[in-house]
């Protein structure tokens, strides 16, 4: 594709950078990141013609109110006024995210999003951020992320050990939804002239063969990372099964007459976070489609949390990875994003891209300098599949570049580990794995406890096995 298309595609596009830094903490040194996002900027420039003038970046909710709702941390908010000054003083539109993972701990304590009552005081938290900044914001974002804090972590028990409580945890995906709902509402009642919208990680990928099991398995993928979120947003109706036709959310007894139309409430804009696509097969299909001198132990432990819902994620056959075992396919966003459109369709917000990059905190050559040549030809191959998405209709309104090194110790821990391929030279990462992923079935009902029926896992390879890029 040529630089042309690629000017004409993103015509009206923002480009920006995005930070998890908390603005609210007291200023770090430099950070490093800063380099990147530099470097992010020149290749935009390079490749589309534009500079980047968006910055986004996290308020910080347990800083602001460390001690209980109504009292907030004045030094916390005057440095956000500062921040927020800075910013139009560089000539730079300020973007504010209200929550990144991270709830007060006095939050915690009661339940975190487990108890409704998070919803409540979120969006009285967002209101009065939202009276004291409303003038200068141009956009809000009310959650960087809303599968982290409640689908890994509540569910999945990813982050915090003992906390994944398989389904008796999804009441947390209810109250995270309905707080992004609340929480537009009061941002509107206050008069925030920027525009509001909240960020799903979008997940997208391919059937590992042309069997339909393996794509009915990708089809339950999606159902529980995408459609779990975006039908009550989109839609007004938590996500039902195909299988049993169950709604796994509705059937906690967590929602309230009248939930599901302030969790619709319309949003101006949806972020989409992209990491990377999965291929993915049927849990009968498994043991042929991940050899055994092909596999990692990890993954087959994450697996055997994965079939209890109907699908196994399985490296792709011999394409590329970047040093954090992400395949590099160019087309994967772009076919996810097609996706979501064929799915949802005209009920789609505009929508504003926030990528974590390729996965590399740097591409080098042969000589370990970096390769900007292959950089620029990447992104420009990413680029110019997303813009065919746009010629054919999907609004996207923005594409914001988010920093491999924020969130870098989960990126170790999780990205790595299940990326299902590490380079030939370099032996696979064993993080330790969470206690609650060890346990059978964390999704499964009681009813239906463990691997699915017949179903017998690859074993695992040796201790230092090297897995290549298939």
């Amino acid at each position: 594709m040529s630089d042309g298309f690629l000017h004409e595609s993103f015509h009206g596009v923002d480009w920006g950078v995005a930070t998890a830094d908390a603005i609210a903490a007291p200023p770090p040194p430099p950070p490093e990141r800063a380099g990147h996002f530099r470097q992010w900027t020149d290749d935009i420039r390079q490749l589309v013609g534009v500079t980047p003038d968006t910055h986004r970046m996290v308020a910080g909710w347990p800083l602001l109110q460390p001690d209980g709702p109504g009292s907030w941390d004045h030094a916390a908010l005057d440095r956000c006024d500062r921040e927020l000054d800075a910013l139009l003083e560089l000539g730079l539109r300020p973007c504010l995210t209200l929550f990144d993972r991270s709830l007060p701990q006095w939050l915690e304590e009661r339940g975190g999003w487990l108890e409704r009552d998070t919803a409540e005081h979120f969006a009285a938290y967002a209101a009065e951020l939202g009276r004291r900044y409303g003038d200068r914001v141009t956009r809000w974002i009310t959650s960087t992320d809303l599968a982290g804090p409640t689908l890994a972590d509540h569910v999945a028990g990813m982050y915090t050990p003992g906390r994944g409580i398989g389904r008796a945890g999804l009441p947390a995906v209810h109250h995270i939804l309905l707080a992004n709902g609340l929480a537009t509402r009061a941002l509107r009642a206050v008069g925030v002239s920027g525009r509001i919208g909240t960020t799903v990680t979008l997940v997208g990928g391919y059937a590992a063969t042309d069997d339909p099991f393996d794509r009915l398995a990708l089809d339950r993928l999606l159902s529980w990372t995408n459609r779990l979120f975006l039908d009550p947003l989109l839609l007004g109706e938590h996500m039902v099964t195909e299988d049993d036709d169950v709604s796994p959310v509705q059937d906690t007894g967590c929602v309230r007459p009248g939930d599901l139309d302030v969790i619709a409430t319309p949003q101006d804009l949806l972020g989409l976070s992209w990491h990377t696509p999965f291929r993915v097969t049927a849990p009968e299909n498994l043991a042929r489609a991940l050899p055994a001198d092909k596999c990692q132990s990890r993954l087959n432990e994450v697996n055997r949390l994965l079939v209890g819902l109907g699908f196994a994620v399985v490296p792709f056959d011999d394409v590329e990875t970047t040093a954090y075992g992400w395949p590099i396919l160019p087309e994967g966003l772009a076919d996810a994003v097609a996706d979501l459109h064929d799915l949802y369709g005209d009920l789609l917000p505009p929508l504003s891209v926030v990528d974590n990059g390729m996965g590399d905190l740097d591409l080098v050559d042969e000589t370990g300098h970096s390769d900007d040549a292959r950089r620029l030809a990447l992104l420009r191959a990413r680029l110019s599949w997303l813009g065919r998405v746009i010629q054919r209709g999907v609004d996207i309104c923005g594409y914001e570049y988010w920093s491999v090194l924020d969130n870098l110790e989960a990126k170790f821990r999780y990205t790595r580990l299940y990326a299902m391929a590490v380079p030939d030279h370099e032996p696979p990462p064993r993080p330790p794995m969470p206690s609650d992923w060890m346990r059978a079935g964390a999704f499964a009902g009681p009813e239906t406890q463990g691997p699915a029926a017949g179903l017998t896992l690859v074993p695992p390879g040796p201790r230092d096995q090297r897995v290549g890029a298939s």
